[in-house]
């Protein structure tokens, strides 16, 4: 699923087998539900213990999991919806492999995606949808990027290019000498003493496999996850010891990974979620304007172009790319300073995706300091002023925007693919 449907409550193991747990003649069989576990997990090549609680889990891991829980069915056809969202280069490759090894089984599979070089790299047939409705069909070996975006998107469509005609303005965001401690109790530095200043019109890019400390670095200075040592200074003042809330009303926000989750409240409707991080804006007393509600919600969705039946549909009957969108726009309303989006790609699709760096690129343009974090390197080619790669908590490189695919993986670790 484009949305993980795991019980976070219970092991690896246990979601792996719900609903289909094995049984002996005296019971459940544990002993072979944990050897089964442990050996998909091995197939798709993660070091994941199969009594794990899936909330304990980076996202990326929870989307290993319900990749396992496919895997284990022993099926004719497999329907993957956004398999690779939340997954590394490195990941997506050994995920392709498992996916060779089912079709030479004669599993078929409909893969269903947003990222058009994996369309191209797995598919033997291809069929674009825009809409609800199908634009076009082909197979994979008479096909191009070009013809796939021209039947999305209805023309020629890129990500774009670094804002350029302006220049940075004083230091924004700094990051001085900050550690973050791994949760599970282990003492591991997820994040080694890294430094960082961030510009106000500067976008910058923090690309890194998972594991490399992406996600904890920007969450600590969010304010989601403590830091052992270190502090980050919002235009010279240190936020460190503030509540999110605080830091929000300073102007530093924070779009999370996991937007069903952490983004959203999905018992609200669009508006509501649009409007949560704004409410003083026209609070009166103890009563809320909601005529300047309304004009923020319709103004937000307009911005970032929210295909919706208007701020009062429920949030949960918005596609996952516009609920991306939603997120996204929320965090605008209140005109930060410095706005950090944590895998702005989750669920976006290539138009879509093209509006959102649009939006980021004109805003950083009128002096909004920009950090993004991705495993996705075109991301970091197409709109960032500056590239800054980590690896095991620490930042082992730096490049500007004319750096290569090839440097930049190299620099994570990864391993460059022909």
């Amino acid at each position: 699923h484009q949305e993980l449907s795991l019980a976070p409550n219970l092991s690896v193991r246990d979601n792996i087998f719900m609903g289909r747990e094995l049984r002996t003649r005296t019971g459940l069989d544990f002993a072979e539900e944990q050897r089964q576990a442990r050996a998909l997990m091995a197939d798709l090549e993660e070091d994941i213990d199969p009594m794990t609680l899936v909330e304990d889990l980076r996202l990326g891991q929870q989307q290993i999991v319900e990749i396992a829980r496919a895997l284990s069915v022993d099926s004719r056809i497999l329907i993957m919806d956004e398999p690779t969202s939340a997954l590394s280069a490195t990941e997506v490759e050994v995920l392709f492999k498992v996916i060779r090894d089912l079709t030479s089984r004669g599993v078929s599979i409909v893969y269903i995606s947003h990222h058009l070089e994996e369309a191209l790299q797995i598919t033997d047939y291809a069929v674009v949808l825009r809409d609800g409705a199908i634009t076009a069909t082909a197979e994979a070996r008479d096909i191009d990027l070009e013809w796939i975006v021209r039947n999305m998107v209805g023309e020629n469509f890129d990500l774009g290019s670094p804002p350029t005609g302006h220049e940075f303005g004083e230091v924004a965001l700094s990051i001085e000498d900050v550690s973050v401690v791994d949760t599970s109790g282990s003492g591991y530095s997820v994040v080694d003493h890294l430094s960082l200043d961030v510009r106000a019109g500067e976008i910058v890019c923090i690309y890194g496999l998972m594991g490399a400390g992406r996600t904890e670095l920007l969450e600590a200075v969010a304010g989601r996850v403590p830091m052992a040592g270190g502090r980050a200074l919002l235009e010279g003042e240190d936020v460190s010891g503030l509540s999110i809330a605080q830091r929000i009303s300073r102007g530093l926000v924070l779009v999370p990974e996991d937007r069903q989750r952490d983004g959203l409240v999905q018992t609200m409707t669009v508006g509501r979620n649009l409007s949560l991080a704004s409410i003083e804006a026209f609070a009166r007393g103890l009563f809320l304007s909601r005529s300047r509600e309304r004009e923020l919600v319709e103004d937000s969705i307009r911005k970032v172009t929210v295909k919706t039946a208007g701020g009062n549909a429920m949030i949960g009957s918005l596609s996952g790319g516009n609920q991306q969108k939603v997120v996204i726009g929320k965090m605008l309303t209140n005109n930060p300073k410095v706005r950090i989006i944590d895998e702005p790609r989750s669920g976006i699709e290539v138009g879509a995706k093209a509006e959102v760096f649009r939006l980021l690129s004109e805003r950083a343009a009128q002096g909004l300091a920009v950090v993004f974090s991705t495993s996705e390197v075109n991301e970091c080619l197409s709109i960032a002023h500056r590239i800054v790669v980590m690896r095991r908590g620490r930042i082992s490189a730096e490049f500007g925007a004319n750096a290569t695919k090839e440097q930049i993986m190299a620099a994570s670790g990864e391993a460059v693919v022909a």
